[in-house]
């Protein structure tokens, strides 16, 4: 069966799609993490949801899993070279965020940034 968008932005979003993918790469674009990483790093995730969306990225092929063959096993992911390809993109992304922000706060709503930058995906 052949698999149709009417739109790029809809093959995009068949990738990256959802809350929790581009937060995901976002933080992979420091370097390599590990499940338990991403965790800390991503409060609000469940493990369950993680573990799903690092599968679905895994199978498109936007990141990387490498199990080193130890004990207890360590597992961790990085961006593929076709996931690197989406920097641009989540920097873009991460720029309106910011000033979305900036201009929520200007007008008088309570809201706060922690990251104020994007430098980790600008290094892929």
């Amino acid at each position: 069966m052949t698999k149709i968008y009417r739109i790029g932005v809809e093959a995009t979003l068949d990738v990256i799609g959802g809350k929790w993918k581009p937060i995901i790469l976002c933080h992979l674009g420091n370097g390599p993490l590990r499940t338990g990483e991403l965790r800390r790093a991503i409060p609000n995730i469940t493990q369950k949801m993680l573990t799903q969306q690092l599968r679905e990225l895994e199978e498109d092929h936007i990141i990387i899993r490498k199990l080193y063959k130890q004990v207890p096993p360590k597992v961790e992911y990085y961006l593929s070279d076709e996931g690197k390809t989406l920097r641009e993109l989540l920097v873009i992304m991460s720029i309106w965020g910011e000033k979305r922000v900036k201009r929520l706060q200007a007008e008088g709503q309570s809201i706060e940034l922690l990251s104020k930058g994007h430098e980790g995906y600008l290094n892929f």
